[in-house]
């Protein structure tokens, strides 16, 4: 019974926003009995998308694809600061196609054994919570960035350089920040890095890339997302199961289960009216306050249903994945990475995260005022 509820605990921690989705769903279907109009409120296009773009990036991760390309650009860093720039950008670039929780996934431990090997571990909470933001600002400018971006892309009919468009210049100002608090930190030579990373078999590039391309198609309303997804799973399942098993269904469920909650509570006619009105003239700001307290992905599918001002909604969710920790769920990723290996720096890293992430959030807000 103990080894039980222990399970149970562990499961809860790991999977926390996945728990309270399904809640939110059992508990609204008190309300709005189980009924056939229940497939009527999932997304079943951005579900296809978000699976067959996880595969794919898991299949570039599981070749080694990201740590060549970043231990390449490092062989040029002479300085500890030009070591900065590559570790921060990679993760800034990267995350606009690639994804943010990918991003750090990849780049953040690749970080923690290039900083080992320069011996510049005093920049380890620097590093890690720089590349942190990037991650998170460099995805906010594509559908395919991150989550809500390519849920709020399908949702709110915008073209692909319309949505690009709202966010480019949040992301050139996000980067030009960045750049500033890599500046500001005190430079030092390094000799050349290499952190050992090598090309596997470039056969599953090839296919990787194809199924991006799949992806891409999909994204652009070329082809159906259902046919790119159906391809990717019969594919995966002859050819990688592994693969296959390793894809996040955990984030798909969490979207599954606040679907169903947003489609049955745009059915209780006080809640909707309640929300409708809270939204009314302050989607931006309502947004990036929810989302400092549920994370911007459950935020972008909860506000979705009570209002269809996307431009602020889409702005407001991804700016929202700056501020607190649990902001961005991608943020807790590396969290946990560096925690694991320096679990002294706990206080140090939550203390400077949230300064660092807090200051962007009011530059972006400001600059929100003048776009």
């Amino acid at each position: 019974m103990g080894k039980m509820l222990g399970t149970c605990l562990s499961f809860l921690r790991r999977e926390t926003v996945l728990c309270a989705a399904v809640i939110l769903a059992v508990v609204s279907a008190f309300f709005v009995p189980p009924n056939p109009g229940y497939l009527g409120y999932i997304d079943w296009d951005t579900l296809a998308l978000l699976f067959s773009l996880m595969a794919v990036m898991k299949g570039y991760q599981q070749a080694g694809f990201f740590l060549f390309v970043g231990n390449r650009l490092l062989k040029t860093a002479c300085t500890s600061r030009n070591m900065l720039f590559v570790l921060v950008f990679l993760p800034f670039v990267c995350s606009m196609a690639i994804t943010n929780d990918v991003s750090l996934i990849t780049f953040v431990p690749f970080a923690l054994v290039v900083l080992r090997i320069a011996r510049q571990e005093r920049l380890m909470i620097p590093v890690v919570v720089l590349q942190t933001a990037a991650a998170n600002l460099g995805s906010m400018l594509t559908p395919m960035g991150n989550p809500q971006n390519l849920y709020l892309y399908a949702q709110s009919g915008m073209s692909f350089g319309e949505l690009c468009g709202v966010m480019l210049p949040y992301v050139l100002l996000s980067g030009v920040c960045l750049a500033v608090l890599i500046l500001v930190q005190k430079s030092v030579p390094v000799s050349a890095i290499s952190a050992e990373t090598k090309l596997k078999n470039k056969k599953p590039l090839l296919l990787c890339t194809v199924g991006f391309v799949l992806c891409l198609l999909g994204i652009f309303k070329i082809l159906p997302p259902l046919a790119i997804a159906a391809i990717t799973a019969i594919f995966l399942l002859f050819a990688d199961r592994k693969l296959l098993a390793s894809v996040d269904y955990s984030l798909l469920a969490t979207f599954v289960g606040f679907f169903i909650f947003i489609g049955n509570v745009k059915n209780i006619e006080e809640f909707r009216i309640l929300l409708s009105s809270a939204l009314e003239g302050r989607v931006l700001l309502v947004s990036v306050i929810i989302s400092q307290i549920i994370s911007n992905v459950p935020a972008a599918l909860l506000l979705s249903g009570f209002t269809t001002d996307w431009h602020d909604l889409i702005v407001g969710c991804n700016l929202g994945g700056l501020g607190t920790l649990i902001a961005s769920m991608a943020s807790l990723i590396s969290y946990k990475l560096a925690i694991k290996e320096y679990p002294e720096q706990k206080g140090r890293y939550l203390f400077w995260f949230t300064v660092c992430n807090v200051g962007l959030l009011a530059i972006l807000l400001l600059a929100s005022l003048l776009v």
